[in-house]
């Protein structure tokens, strides 16, 4: 079975922590980087910079 990229093996949505809308898809070394992180960015939804947090990448994709 083919790789699937780094997305599928260490992805995960950036979520607003306000509107819980994911934004954002990114992907991180779990090995350096156990906790999730936070970070302030964009949210279209909201129209304003807040607080996203790291969400599970399959909890979006198990949709399609």
């Amino acid at each position: 079975m083919p790789r699937q990229g780094r997305i599928h093996d260490r992805g995960f949505w950036w979520a607003c922590s306000e509107c819980r809308n994911r934004n954002y898809t990114s992907y991180k070394n779990k090995r350096n980087d156990p906790e999730r992180m936070k970070l302030r960015k964009y949210c279209p939804a909201c129209r304003r910079h807040t607080e996203h947090r790291e969400t599970g990448l399959t909890a979006r994709a198990s949709g399609r």
